[in-house]
């Protein structure tokens, strides 16, 4: 390697992409491609950052498979960062072995991350967690223990371990000013800053409160019935009762909830989960067969008692019933919230993440843009989609994926 690319890559390891475009700018061999399109890709440029990797890729020669595979790495952290989760995940596990295999354990460790990290997008935290613990962090640089933090940090949000989440981000933040990357540095603290915003909305006794992740942890390790309008469950710390698939009874349980501890008019029952504008004989035969199923679902959690009025909630003795709802309550709140992370999303992408068909999400896109909630930039398949971040607010609870014990 001549002084010049080893000159370069030092300055792109240390955050500083302008340094290396000065000393291989003008540069068409494959190595100086790589680094431009890395470099590139720091600067912001995506689309031509993808166009440098892949003529790299075939300029190095076929006996060069580290640096093909590096090139390969990279083209996926650009489509990581564009949002594209339909790029093939199959050439990344490739790339990461090959590099495995050739003892180049920094790149194989970020190809880990880069798998990691899209996992966490799409809401598979299992599979995440698994990956990451085949990833032994200590021999890692300050900049990729700083992305491995991050990973930690964000699965342990995701899961609602606020502490765990706090320590793994003063371990990032502590390796990214070891980096010296300011670009780094910047990335945890947005992040870390999530966890000191509003996460949902708690209804108790008619009032309404803000509260955090950490707040959020807090409740769900009490001994309250929590009747959870993000994941349409019911819970308290012995027992997760899922009505995700059954929207009706989950509304029934939200407006007895939201009454607690009076009862709920028949009438609003109705209204709410029947959109029943006026209450005749059939809707009442329904009532009282969603409510026979209703009380079926939650024998483990609390009764449903008729009363003359309607329906009340009796929890166990000692217990109270609260309601978490979402910051902010919208139709398409998970298309909002995987928007709200600032970047620019394809239809295809969101379909992918929130685990619906892309027709679907066109729907909901096109709704949304109706209400100015959202926007787009391109045309046909290179359409992508954006929206304002929502001020003070994380949307950790509005993401794809279980909580705990769902």
């Amino acid at each position: 390697m001549d002084s010049l690319i080893t000159a370069a890559a030092q300055a792109l390891a240390k955050g500083n992409p302008l340094g290396a475009l000065k000393r291989i700018a003008l540069r068409e061999d494959a190595p100086a491609l790589a680094l431009r399109g890395i470099a590139m890709a720091q600067l912001g440029d995506l689309g031509k950052a993808k166009l440098l990797l892949r003529r790299a890729a075939k300029a190095f020669r076929p006996h060069e498979v580290v640096s093909r595979a590096r090139c390969v790495v990279a083209e996926a952290e650009i489509a990581l960062v564009s949002r594209d989760l339909t790029w093939p995940e199959d050439a990344l596990k490739d790339a990461r072995d090959i590099l495995d295999t050739h003892n180049d354990r920094l790149n194989a460790a970020h190809a880990r991350h880069l798998a990691v990290r899209r996992l966490l997008l799409i809401g598979k935290l299992d599979e995440a967690e698994r990956d990451l613990r085949e990833l032994d962090p200590e021999p890692l640089p300050p900049a990729s223990r700083a992305a491995y933090e991050l990973a930690v940090a964000g699965i342990a949000m995701r899961r609602i371990h606020i502490q765990a989440a706090r320590a793994a981000f003063m371990r990032a933040h502590a390796a990214a000013l070891a980096a010296g990357i300011p670009a780094l540095r910047a990335e945890v603290e947005r992040a870390q800053r999530e966890l000191d915003a509003p996460a949902a909305r708690l209804i108790a006794r008619s009032e309404q409160t803000l509260v955090k992740l950490d707040e959020v942890e807090t409740l769900l390790a009490s001994k309250a019935i929590v009747v959870d309008a993000c994941r349409l469950v019911l819970r308290n710390s012995e027992t997760v009762v899922s009505l995700s698939r059954r929207p009706v009874l989950f509304m029934l349980a939200r407006t007895l909830a939201e009454a607690w501890p009076e009862d709920a008019s028949r009438e609003d029952l109705l209204a709410r989960a029947f959109r029943a504008k006026h209450a005749d004989e059939a809707h009442r035969a329904r009532l009282r067969v969603e409510m026979g199923r209703l009380r079926a679902s939650l024998t483990a959690v609390a009764k449903v008692v008729a009363t003359k009025r309607g329906f009340v909630f009796k929890p166990p003795q000692g217990r109270e019933i609260v309601v978490m709802v979402p910051p902010f309550e919208d139709e398409n709140a998970a298309v909002l919230a995987c928007l709200a992370d600032g970047e620019a999303w394809s239809s295809s992408a969101l379909a992918v993440a929130l685990g619906a068909s892309e027709r679907t999400i066109q729907r909901a896109l096109d709704g949304l843009a109706a209400a100015g909630k959202v926007q787009s930039c391109g045309k046909g398949r290179a359409r992508q989609w954006t929206s304002p971040p929502v001020s003070g607010f994380t949307t950790s609870l509005l993401l794809p994926g279980p909580l705990p014990g769902v």
